[in-house]
């Protein structure tokens, strides 16, 4: 389990995302989420091999 803080301006527009959507927002941050660290396990091999 995480808890997260958003500013103002993140709140607003995934408050905003979610109502539009029907979906809600702890959807869309677990997408977000997983995005990021599927984006960064790519990119963990390549600074491990670069700093040899």
């Amino acid at each position: 389990m995480a808890s997260v803080r958003l500013d103002a301006r993140q709140e607003a527009a995934l408050e905003k995302l979610a109502a539009e959507t029907g979906r809600t927002k702890t959807y869309y941050v677990k997408q977000a989420l997983d995005r990021y660290l599927e984006d960064r396990a790519a990119h963990v091999p390549a600074f491990h091999q670069a700093a040899r």
